[in-house]
């Protein structure tokens, strides 16, 4: 169960399902007792000692993990009540393994030293020069990944991760959607930098995002639809679906500039005809 950031894992899933990446564990909203259903039933030592009563007499926990698990970033109910999202759970790493690949455009968190690609706009150039970047699809999946980021205004994509079965021959999970929607009224032109720096995009999701700029195929219409099953529905406020509908204007923009400097060849990648194979390498000309 996760309970950090509700409305973004759960619209997660049917904005990816939208953008026809369907890349996200399948997600669903519920209300929680977490003495019953958490506490009381966990076989998890480790678990169950980090649940304790708030001086506001609320039930809080705070789990086991890297970052942020302490009493000062608990989860709390009311008083034992909480609105979670449960996500399926993906095959297990006996069966499955994955692999976990840091972001090329990962942020750096440093208050003087900034991240390579802040500092060099033909960062991509490097990137593309570079396994597993240098062939197959994988460039394309950080483009396709950066989008669903700033559509959502999630900058915390630190990693990424695949099944390590099929080596470069697999597509990304997009796993770990917790930060995004967070100001509706801010877009982080910072989070779409991979897709102006490489200007490249499959065709596919080019045409997906065209064809959800129209209106009768508006993409804040959609979302809405898709969440009005969900047990906690309204799950986002109508401010963040219009944020959708202007940051898809942006992505869109910033398409278009690309293929006006480097060519519609270069830019869009036609993968409507047949596999590209993990041995491809885009050879469209560019323009320069």
């Amino acid at each position: 169960m996760n309970t950090s950031c509700l409305s973004c894992r759960l619209i997660f899933v049917p904005s990816n399902r939208i953008l026809d990446f369907r890349r996200v564990p399948p997600v669903a909203g519920r209300l929680v007792n977490m003495t019953k259903e958490i506490r009381d039933v966990t076989r998890d030592k480790k678990l169950w000692r980090t649940f304790f009563i708030s001086p506001a007499n609320n039930v809080c926990f705070y789990g086991e993990c890297s970052y942020y698990c302490s009493t000062e970033h608990a989860l709390c109910g009311k008083p034992d009540q909480i609105e979670g999202s449960l996500a399926a759970f993906l095959p297990d790493m006996a069966l499955a393994k994955r692999k976990t690949w840091r972001n090329p455009w990962r942020r750096s968190y440093h208050k003087r030293k900034k991240a390579e690609w802040e500092v060099d706009p033909d960062y991509c150039e490097e990137v593309k020069q570079t396994p597993p970047y240098d062939s197959g699809t994988r460039l394309l999946d950080i483009m396709d990944m950066t989008i669903f980021d700033f559509l959502m205004g999630n900058m915390d994509r630190h990693h990424y991760e695949t099944f390590e079965k099929f080596g470069n021959e697999t597509f990304i999970i997009h796993l770990d959607n917790g930060r995004g929607f967070g100001k509706h009224s801010h877009d982080e032109m910072s989070i779409l930098v991979p897709l102006v720096q490489c200007c490249r995009v499959r065709k596919s999701t080019h045409l997906r995002l065209q064809l959800l700029a129209k209106e009768e195929y508006k993409l804040s219409v959609l979302m809405a639809e898709s969440m009005t099953r969900d047990r906690l529905d309204p799950i986002l406020i109508q401010v963040h679906l219009d944020a959708m509908d202007r940051r898809l204007r942006l992505v869109l923009n910033a398409l278009s500039e690309c293929i006006d400097k480097e060519g519609y060849s270069y830019v869009v990648e036609d993968d409507l005809q047949g596999d590209l194979g993990a041995g491809h390498i885009h050879s469209g000309p560019r323009r320069r």
